[in-house]
């Protein structure tokens, strides 16, 4: 009955082969090996478009990097209130970007949109050179509340931030399970909808330390390379984290990891939802469920061996006690049910 986290779900099967294949031969060091070098090509199939694809091994190296790229040391980044970058990244991306500022935006669910961003900027006159420089809005995909932006929601926030000169960054540390969990393309999820550097997340969904800064706008990658060196993320043997990519594109093994992990998510909120003494808090659109229940019941499943945790989000509207589970590729159907049994029978 494990719904701590997807980070502690191990690795697939297919991407432990994978590596073990990569480790049969010499190949050349700093991403010069055959793995790397063809590894464009399968992000540009999953995305429809040319992009380009820098590896890093983790979301906060992904994310401050990403948005080093859009804001100078002396401008300011728009995110959620909620969000990682905000709350969970111990100011790695003021670190990464030289000091750039974040500013918190209000919304429910976890999300932007264009009418809270208005209204925050409203409350920093433009006075240069004393006000910061708006430069990016940074927007999370699936969530910190496990729900989705709409293709029309994200269009609309980069339509409000390129007016603006600002550029869009996109958390996707679960986009597998966000393209998974909707009926819209990777590609419809980024570039079409204007987002202009995804943060691409494989280490929540079955890889180990593999994440990746994906740019769909070749203007922005310019001194790229060099920023990744600096930051300690050009790693030697690189071809250990594109093996991971190479297996985890490959034959839409990605999705279906996500998607599995979205199933047994889904399974677990229906069946909670059916309780009188639990509430569900958020839509489950994701691999995520979030629950309130009286600390009593939490806390008395938790001895009985139930792995969740409580949870509380800046501004969080949901109220109340507040918890979350999250399943994974590796979650099965006999621990939901353990799970749904256990919370039926516990007062």
């Amino acid at each position: 009955m494990f719904f701590g986290s997807d980070n502690w779900a191990g690795a697939a099967p297919e991407i432990m082969e994978a590596v073990a294949r990569a480790n049969n031969d010499y190949a050349p060091a700093y991403g010069d090996d055959t793995l790397t070098r063809q590894l464009t090509q399968r992000f540009n199939d999953v995305f429809e478009t040319e992009c380009s694809v820098f590896l890093v091994a983790t979301g906060g190296a992904a994310n401050g990097l990403a948005l080093s790229v859009l804001t100078p040391p002396y401008g300011a980044v728009l995110c959620q209130n909620g969000s990682h970058v905000q709350t969970d990244e111990c100011g790695g991306p003021e670190f990464f970007t030289g000091g750039a500022k974040l500013v918190g935006v209000p919304g429910p669910l976890g999300k932007l949109d264009r009418e809270a961003l208005q209204s925050t900027l409203e409350q920093f006159p433009n006075h240069p050179p004393h006000s910061p420089v708006f430069s990016a809005v940074s927007l999370t995909q699936g969530t910190e509340c496990g729900t989705l932006y709409s293709t029309d929601e994200i269009a609309a926030i980069s339509e409000f931030a390129h007016s603006r000169e600002m550029g869009v960054h996109m958390d996707g540390a679960r986009f597998a399970n966000a393209v998974a969990g909707s009926d819209c393309s990777a590609a419809d999820l980024t570039w079409r909808a204007g987002v202009d550097v995804l943060s691409f997340g494989g280490t929540k969904n079955g890889c180990m330390a593999a994440e990746a800064v994906v740019f769909f706008d070749p203007a922005l990658v310019r001194d790229f390379e060099h920023r990744r060196k600096r930051a300690g993320q050009l790693f030697s043997k690189m071809r250990f984290v594109a093996a991971q990519f190479d297996a985890y594109l490959t034959d839409d093994l990605w999705l279906r990891l996500a998607g599995h992990a979205n199933g047994m998510a889904q399974r677990l909120s229906t069946g909670l939802a059916a309780l009188t003494d639990v509430q569900i808090s958020y839509p489950t659109e994701i691999n995520e469920v979030f629950a309130t229940m009286a600390p009593t019941k939490s806390e008395a499943m938790r001895k009985a061996g139930a792995v969740f945790f409580p949870w509380v989000l800046p501004g969080d509207e949901a109220g109340g006690h507040m918890n979350r589970m999250i399943a994974s590729f590796r979650t099965s159907v006999e621990e939901v049910d353990a799970f749904l049994a256990l919370a039926s029978a516990t007062v």
